[in-house]
């Protein structure tokens, strides 16, 4: 038996639409992300637990976990039949990275119990090919980091599907998830299918300010730059007072505020415990709108998918 841990993750963090990704974990040791369990069997079985298993597919066929069953079964050109369990403790449609998550915890999960057929780069070949499933392009912003952890730039070369970033160690990522659901497709239907010249240099802009900012270790250079105007200006729309909270926390400390993947989670950056407590306290009296929702105080997730039980937090 095995089990696996594949972490939360925010995608495109601003400036990085679909190249950017980072892994994250709540400050508290509590875990954000799914899990999943894998034993012998002589025939496939997927049971479903966890907080948000209700929100899955009623057809085994269409669950995300068999989908990445059979697709591994087939690289290795192999049945293998095993008994999975998906703890689903992320919300569908949330902008968390909640199909990376689960295709990412399955993926290695199958790989360790099966003594590693697949190397690194085949993974993660097919963990781009399943998010195509859910927003019909592949994707890697938040697999790679849920898979590796850090900071992730996707580049998609033949030989070098991404590269490591370096990240500060101080920042807190405040992230509130408000309890409703946002298709990635509704989401990406808001967006215009061309940008004006202004637009595409400004976004260059903010990306290469970003990154160089990231590698000589300038915070406030780094946080100065994640303004969004590729996604942004047309998503936040369908989140109800945006722009509002974006006043408001700016006001309380926050030195970086946006959507997290395509939302309707938000996300809040500042340098300081204190004042991250008060952001997430006027996260969860202003932006939660049911009893489901919440807002973890995080930070970068530096291992990624992890084993769970008597060696807990191993690195794989």
């Amino acid at each position: 038996m095995i089990k696996i841990y594949a972490p939360a993750s925010i995608g495109n963090l601003s400036v990085g639409f679909d190249i950017l990704g980072a892994a994250i974990a709540p400050i508290q040791n509590k875990y954000l992300g799914d899990m999943v369990t894998i034993k012998s069997s002589k025939k496939f079985q997927l049971t479903n637990t966890g907080k948000f298993s209700q929100e899955l597919p009623i057809s085994t066929y269409d669950n995300l976990t068999w989908k990445a069953w059979n697709i591994f079964c087939k690289k290795i050109k192999k049945k293998k039949n095993v008994n999975i369990i998906l703890e689903k403790n992320l919300p569908v449609s949330s902008g968390l990275g909640s199909s990376a998550s689960s295709i990412v915890a399955t993926l290695v999960a199958l790989n360790i119990f099966f003594k590693k057929p697949l190397k690194e780069k085949e993974l993660i070949q097919l963990m781009g090919i399943l998010e195509k499933d859910v927003s019909s392009a592949i994707h890697y912003d938040n697999v790679v980091p849920s898979y590796l952890g850090g900071i992730k730039l996707i580049l998609e070369k033949k030989n070098n599907i991404y590269q490591n970033i370096p990240y500060f160690k101080n920042w807190f990522w405040v992230i509130a998830w408000p309890g409703i659901k946002l298709s990635t497709s509704k989401s990406r239907s808001v967006l215009p299918h061309s940008y004006s010249k202004q637009d595409c240099i400004q976004n260059s802009k903010n990306l290469s300010c970003f990154i160089h900012a990231l590698h000589t270790k300038q915070s406030n250079l780094a946080a100065s730059c994640m303004h969004d105007v590729i996604a942004e200006p047309y998503r936040k729309k369908l989140l109800k007072n945006f722009s509002l909270h974006k006043k408001n926390v700016q006001k309380i400390g926050s030195i970086a505020y946006g959507i997290s993947g395509s939302g309707p989670t938000i996300f809040s950056i500042c340098e300081n415990k204190i004042i991250a407590k008060k952001i997430q306290k006027y996260f969860l009296e202003n932006y939660i709108q049911n009893k489901k929702g919440f807002s973890y105080i995080c930070q970068i997730d530096s291992i990624g998918a992890r084993k769970i039980g008597k060696k807990s937090n191993e690195i794989i």
